[in-house]
């Protein structure tokens, strides 16, 4: 499965490649964990550490470069940065206007429950009171499950401070913040089930996401090198080392369960996605 990947070697060096300040790799990121952080002059965070790692391979000094999640991709293609991060889920779209990496790691999401519950599926949400955040892409979907009672909330902390109060009996929440949430609070009792179904009519609830980086389509090379020690960090597993300090520890994030949604898209149709078992 990564024979592809790997056959693409790694030989640039910082003096050969283009960044938009030489010798340094500028990183534009949101500072949200378990996504990006920035801490004692090195990236921390499961994206952040894997920059580094890229990064110190490619002999660049990394240059972080702090703003808003609306700014990222903006500060991409007007070359501003060399690479953006933050959790952020492969779509078409946005393959059309930067060059996205391979995946770092998988998502679906998921039913975050009290512990006593073991909700999977959509029907397990029938007649249930749910929260989510606002603005969440796969919101109409939540509204055409049966019965279901569905209230917006502003942050993650708001939903998840009334599934602990007891006043709604779910969230659907960003995946990898509900994960890391869970495991630095487990006195929370509380848990993330990935969703079992797998239902073209729910294609944003129950699709396989992909968590890539987002380079600019001009710097062909860079996103190649990138690609490249990613395929390193796949083969030899360590992507779940850096999961599990962040609580991402399911094989749902490194295990692709469900359609290849970017073959014959940005990548070749007989393209096949990395796995760690």
């Amino acid at each position: 499965m990564l024979t592809a990947l790997c056959a693409v070697s790694s030989g640039a060096s910082a003096q050969s490649l283009e960044t938009v300040d030489k010798g340094n790799f500028t990183i534009a990121f949101s500072g949200d964990m378990p996504g990006t952080g920035y801490q004692d002059s090195k990236m921390v965070g499961y994206d952040g550490e894997i920059l580094q790692k890229i990064a110190e391979s490619l002999k660049l000094k990394v240059k972080p470069a702090l703003m808003e999640w609306s700014g990222t991709i903006a500060s991409v293609q007007s070359k501003r940065v060399d690479i953006m991060a933050g959790t952020m889920g492969w779509t078409e779209q946005r393959s059309k206007i930067m060059a996205l990496s391979d995946p770092i790691h998988y998502f679906k999401n998921g039913i975050t429950q009290a512990d006593k519950n073991n909700w999977s599926k959509l029907k397990d949400l029938e007649g249930k009171k749910v929260g989510t955040i606002t603005g969440f892409s796969f919101i109409p979907e939540l509204r055409k499950i049966n019965g279901l009672q569905l209230s917006l909330y502003d942050t993650s902390d708001a939903a998840v401070r009334d599934l602990l109060a007891g006043r709604i009996d779910a969230v659907i929440g960003d995946p990898p913040v509900m994960q890391y949430a869970i495991s630095r609070n487990p006195q929370w009792n509380i848990k993330f089930n990935a969703f079992t179904d797998n239902s073209p009519e729910f294609p944003l609830l129950t699709g396989l996401g992909q968590v890539v980086f987002g380079i600019h389509k001009d710097n062909a090379e860079l996103a190649k090198q990138v690609n490249a020690e990613i395929a390193k960090l796949w083969q030899s597993c360590e992507l779940r080392k850096i999961g599990k300090t962040y609580g991402l520890v399911q094989d749902v994030w490194y295990v692709p369960v469900g359609q290849n949604s970017r073959a014959g898209v940005d990548r070749p149709a007989d393209w096949k996605l990395p796995s760690c078992k």
